[in-house]
């Protein structure tokens, strides 16, 4: 009985993409800073009310603000986390916005599988790596790693034709596995915050109205009345800022989402484009 040799096994052409996640840690902390900045010197303007009652550096106490921002200073500590927060949105949407619209490529995917599906099965597989080259993104990166590995199977003559479908598979598996993290990065910032911003919201309006209702039980008469209403609308601005910091995370993150799930649907058919027309053409 003859001796086979087992076959060496392919090396992969997908390559490891580094990257480093300090800069998603240390945003949050810097848009909070930001945050108190705005709210103590822009918000806190002292020009900006008609009393200044007790001065300070951290969180000076004014009386009579002249506009609706002003107002919005009064509604205490939580309001810089709350807009801090609100910018961290802010920033992880740009930078979501900035690499998604990267990995969906230059060109509509469909239309990319077509002319990829046109190529292969004409056997030309320097024609389907050069739109490879000119679609880019995620799925264009995938079709690739897989297209390479569909050209080494072509010469191959040590596999049958289902172990080199399955090496051809393999590749598209762990090009895939490199890209969806990429794509992902950074939304859990989005849902944490859609879902704390309420809380901290809610938070900043409890403390608000203790703040509030401390002064109506040590002033009492009419005056106190009038200064729990006044109490009680600044610290609503509070839960302004929360519900409308989650809302706006909210609706990022589904649109996010959507956009990622119809390039891994795209990924995908290029995975399954390859294999079946590999088995197709090359029995």
């Amino acid at each position: 009985m003859a001796e086979t040799k087992p076959t060496a096994k392919p090396a992969t052409s997908v390559q490891v993409k580094k990257s480093n996640n300090a800069i998603s840690y240390l945003a949050p902390l810097i848009c909070i800073l930001v945050g108190y900045c705005i709210w103590r010197f822009l918000l806190g303007n002292p020009s900006g009310f008609d009393k200044v009652k007790e001065p300070g550096w951290f969180w000076p106490t004014y009386e009579g603000p002249k506009s609706a921002l002003n107002k919005m200073y009064l509604g205490g500590i939580i309001v810089p986390i709350l807009i801090g927060c609100f910018l961290t949105v802010l920033t992880f949407v740009i930078e979501r916005f900035l690499t998604i619209s990267k990995a969906s490529g230059t060109a509509s995917n469909a239309d990319f599988i077509r002319k990829v599906q046109y190529h292969l099965a004409n056997k030309n597989i320097d024609a389907a790596l050069a739109e490879c080259d000119k679609q880019k993104g995620s799925v264009g990166n995938v079709m690739k790693a897989g297209l390479h590995r569909y050209r080494d199977m072509i010469s191959n003559t040590e596999l049958s034709t289902d172990q080199k479908v399955m090496a051809i598979q393999k590749e598209v598996e762990e090009a895939t596995s490199l890209e969806l993290p990429m794509l992902e990065k950074n939304l859990v910032f989005l849902s944490t915050i859609a879902s704390v911003a309420t809380l901290l919201g809610l938070l900043g309006t409890v403390l608000g109205m203790i703040r509030s209702f401390s002064k109506l039980g040590d002033q009492g008469g009419g005056d106190a009345a009038r200064e729990l209403s006044v109490g009680i609308s600044e610290a609503l601005y509070n839960t302004a800022l929360g519900i409308g910091t989650s809302a706006f995370s909210i609706i990022m993150y589904n649109v996010f989402t959507t956009k990622i799930d119809s390039i891994t649907y795209g990924i995908d058919e290029s995975g399954f484009t390859l294999t079946q027309s590999f088995a197709s053409l090359y029995k």
